[in-house]
């Protein structure tokens, strides 16, 4: 069983443009749809389309839209009471793959809502081998947030964190299992450019990234994923250091394609995988993810692994 966590979920509203976007201008979309979104929501849907045992967690109210949303796609979750509707986020995608995210905070959670929703999370997690906490935190939380539900789930399921900013600083500590940055986020950690890891990378030279990582898994003992756009992605372990390159795609949108490469490589690992088979999967899945519309959940009959190439590093 793979738990996710989304403590701000949204409803992820897709505008797909048929030219560049304008500022400023009127621009008819050739498309606009609505998905339910989160990055561990994401995660979720992408485990369930593969036939993997899932839950997400998250606070939301049983009628609210995201909820309904879920319902209809078949994914389990399990909601928290909020009080209030989640936060709806906006996506424009340009025909050549560029994509304009607005965000909104998401509303503050009260003590009682916070209380009941770490409960929730307690509960689902006996018996899970994964517990994913994914995502930002709305106003109400504290940035030590998944560092405190960390010690609170210690001895029971692994914990894989896919955040950013100081919520992900606060969560790179011991009893962390897996931790998922992509090339800003690693930078951020490693106190270096993360453009400049991805570029390198791009350009075949993946070490500015891998010792970025390797220095994180050696502070923390946890495996890193991280992800490099286009570039790919590596991983460094207990037992190595490998990095591999995606399939040829178009990219359609990247929304979400770093939550499926999480979700790929929590499958992977479900299945007793290697290391090395959990990154092709994890790349297999971003890839895929990348080249479908919106925050569309890739299945399985859409990856393209064969194509991804692995080295030791």
């Amino acid at each position: 069983m793979i738990v996710t966590v989304t403590a701000n979920p949204s409803l992820d509203r897709l505008v797909a443009l048929g030219g560049p976007l304008r500022r400023g201008a009127v621009q008819r979309a050739q498309d606009a749809t609505a998905d339910p979104g989160g990055k561990g929501v994401n995660v979720s849907r992408v485990v369930h389309a593969a036939g993997g045992d899932t839950v997400a967690v998250m606070p939301a109210d049983g009628a609210d839209p995201l909820i309904v949303a879920l319902h209809r796609v078949g994914v389990p979750a399990i909601p928290v009471p909020a009080g209030h509707e989640v936060r709806s986020n906006i996506t424009v995608t340009e025909p050549d793959g560029t994509t304009t995210k607005l965000n909104a905070p998401g509303a503050r959670l009260s003590a009682e809502s916070v209380a009941a929703f770490e409960d929730a999370i307690v509960a689902a997690a006996a018996g899970a081998s994964w517990v994913a906490l994914c995502g930002s935190l709305p106003p109400g939380l504290p940035a030590d947030w998944y560092a405190r539900l960390t010690a609170r789930l210690a001895g029971g399921p692994r914990i894989a964190v896919d955040a950013s900013g100081p919520a992900l600083h606060a969560a790179a500590v011991r009893g962390v299992s897996l931790l998922k940055p992509n090339a800003e986020e690693l930078g951020e950690l490693a106190g270096v450019d993360g453009d400049e890891l991805e570029t390198r990378a791009a350009q075949g030279d993946p070490e500015p990234a891998r010792a970025a990582a390797a220095a994180l898994h050696a502070s923390t003992g946890a495996s890193v994923l991280a992800t490099l756009g286009g570039a790919g992605a590596l991983l460094v372990t207990g037992d190595g250091a490998w990095f591999a390159t995606p399939p040829p795609i178009t990219v359609r949108s990247t929304v979400g394609a770093g939550d499926s490469s999480l979700a790929g490589y929590l499958l992977a690992h479900e299945r007793g995988a290697t290391p090395p088979e959990r990154l092709t999967l994890a790349v297999a899945y971003g890839a895929a993810a990348a080249a479908l519309p919106g925050t569309q959940a890739p299945r399985p009959e859409g990856l393209d692994a064969a194509r991804v190439r692995v080295r030791s590093l």
